[in-house]
């Protein structure tokens, strides 16, 4: 049953993109919570979903990797890593920690205390890194304020969708 839900699921998300707990509920008949759990159960087996608070927020697959349910053999997990979770380093600034807690983004992020406060207000930080593509969107949500330090892929991959947005908003 619950092996059906989660097929269901992913099928509605990738029909209708992005969808409120509360329409996922109904039309999969089940409670809130439910689909909350069954979303916390995909995001865990690698399927790229993320939430986006607030009005015309929801839930919704990453437009780039959307799995086609079409082909079974087509979709793989994306591959775990045993032990710890990993987790990236970043520079931010006193203003970028004010807007993450703000827009609830990278959290919780634990600031490395140092001994001397650096002269150019860069804090030195690191969240727990669940997905590549939940990270890039939360660290792009951060503009100027945050500067990825490590992992290499993570930096990367902003980096290139920091291009690809510079080139939707030319100068005139």
């Amino acid at each position: 049953m619950r092996a059906g839900r989660l097929v269901a699921l992913m099928l509605i998300l990738q029909r209708r993109g992005r969808i409120t707990a509360r329409d996922l509920a109904v039309e999969l008949e089940v409670s809130e919570r439910t689909v909350l759990r069954d979303i916390e159960e995909l995001s865990g087996a690698g399927v790229p979903v993320y939430a986006t608070r607030g009005p015309g927020g929801g839930f919704q697959l990453l437009e780039n990797n959307l799995p086609d349910l079409t082909d079974p053999d087509e979709w793989q997990p994306v591959a775990r890593r045993p032990g710890r979770p990993r987790r990236a380093r970043v520079h931010i600034t006193p203003d970028g920690l004010r807007l993450a807690a703000v827009l609830r983004r990278l959290q919780p992020i634990r600031v490395r205390r140092v001994q001397a406060p650096p002269d150019d207000g860069w804090l030195e930080a690191s969240f727990r890194l669940e997905t590549i593509d939940g990270a890039v969107v939360d660290v792009l949500s951060l503009g100027p304020n945050i500067r990825v330090i490590d992992p290499a892929d993570l930096r990367d991959r902003v980096a290139d969708s920091a291009r690809r947005i510079a080139l939707l908003y030319p100068d005139s």
